[in-house]
């Protein structure tokens, strides 16, 4: 078992908020923070209203091995990004069909899930805005990277990650892809986010959609 190091994500949120607050700005363009649901969002919340920015939804998901849907060999995000972890996909003998078709299921989550959080509104733009992405951890980093490149994709001014807790070898390879990174613990070992918590439990869609709607843009 891991160290206990948060009591729940509002607790998370609030210590992310107090790191961030000392990191300056990377650009002068307006900031907002953009959460991956479900649990990134009540963490991303925390961190708006501390920063007094605005709140939306980045939603990317994971693409799970065979029979392992916790094994991550890719995530998508909602544009279309996909990244996918070759090395393991070859290693394991994943057939380029799977591989294809639980990509096109996650799509088709994304699709009713972006329904669901915006009820209505229209996609944000992030188009020259400098974006905090925020998670309630980062365990292999695909889902949050599909996040980034979309983000890139869309001509994000800046890009920033910030998460309460991720193991080492992940921070090392996101800091490659960032503007800036901030994480509050490096844990020597890492077997799953909800270790580090003291209470983990799964955030519903009805909350996720209440706070979008008290603090999104």
């Amino acid at each position: 078992m891991g160290t206990i190091l948060f009591a729940d994500r509002v607790d998370a949120g609030r210590r992310l908020t107090e790191a961030l607050r000392r990191e300056p700005p990377s650009t002068e363009k307006p900031r907002l923070v953009g959460a991956l649901p479900r649990g990134g969002v009540v963490v991303g919340a925390e961190v708006a209203v501390g920063l007094g920015l605005p709140l939306e939804v980045l939603v990317a998901r994971k693409i799970g091995a065979p029979g392992q849907p916790e094994v991550a060999i890719g995530a998508v995000a909602w544009d279309g990004t996909m990244l996918l972890n070759e090395e393991l996909i070859e290693r394991a003998g994943i057939p380029r069909s799977y591989v294809e078709a639980e990509g096109r299921r996650q799509a088709a989550e994304i699709e009713r899930l972006l329904g669901r959080f915006l009820e209505g509104r229209p996609l944000p733009s992030w188009r020259d805005r400098e974006v905090i992405v925020v998670d309630d951890g980062i365990a292999t980093g695909f889902t949050v990277r599909a996040a980034v490149c979309a983000l890139r994709r869309a001509g994000a001014a800046a890009v920033w990650v910030a998460a309460p807790v991720a193991p080492q070898e992940v921070r090392d390879e996101l800091a490659k892809e960032l503007d800036r990174l901030v994480i509050l613990h490096l844990p020597a070992y890492f077997w799953a986010v909800g270790e580090f918590y003291e209470r983990f439990d799964q955030v519903e869609e009805e909350e996720v959609s209440r706070l979008l709607n008290l603090y999104h843009a």
